[in-house]
């Protein structure tokens, strides 16, 4: 049975809230705050970097990932609610102009399964990663001091049910 749904909108809400936070200068919200918005034995699947289980890992690979893209965008376009699942539209902008002075961005989704008590327990992020290669070429972007590479041979399951024991 699915949760309340003002319940899950409001936990909706709260993570769109959140997310515009970080990309404003002005507040001291980071992307490593998103992990509390999980459960402790969430599973967050990434494009790039694959499957990490558990609370404090997605606080450390959402802060990992993100170092030195302070310059990224991700406005959110809408969210969509069906019983406990939740999918929400965003564009990632890439800092920068390609050579004919157009900004590249990429069309990308996020599918939560919300937990309860105002936390998700399942986030799958999908985005074109040979989109995002393309447009880095394209726009000349420099690995900058700081970056971490996600890994050769990222975790593919995208499973929703943690596999570690609690």
């Amino acid at each position: 049975m699915p949760h309340d749904r003002s319940e899950i909108e409001l936990a909706v809400s709260r993570y769109c809230d959140l997310r515009r936070r970080i990309e404003d200068p002005g507040e001291a919200a980071s992307w490593a705050d998103l992990a509390d918005l999980f459960t402790e034995d969430a599973v967050y699947i990434d494009p790039a970097w694959g499957r990490i289980e558990g609370r404090e890992e997605i606080r450390a690979f959402m802060h990992d990932s993100m170092v030195g893209l302070d310059d990224w965008r991700f406005p959110i376009e809408f969210t969509a609610i069906e019983g406990d699942d939740v999918v929400i539209k965003w564009t990632q902008i890439l800092p920068g102009t390609d050579a004919t002075g157009g900004v590249r961005t990429q069309s990308g989704f996020s599918r939560l399964i919300y937990a309860g008590d105002g936390r998700f327990r399942y986030e799958e992020d999908l985005l074109n990663m040979t989109h995002v290669m393309e447009d880095l070429a394209a726009t000349g972007f420099q690995v900058p001091a700081g970056f971490h590479f996600p890994p050769a041979e990222p975790d593919r399951d995208v499973s929703i049910e943690p596999r570690r024991a609690g």
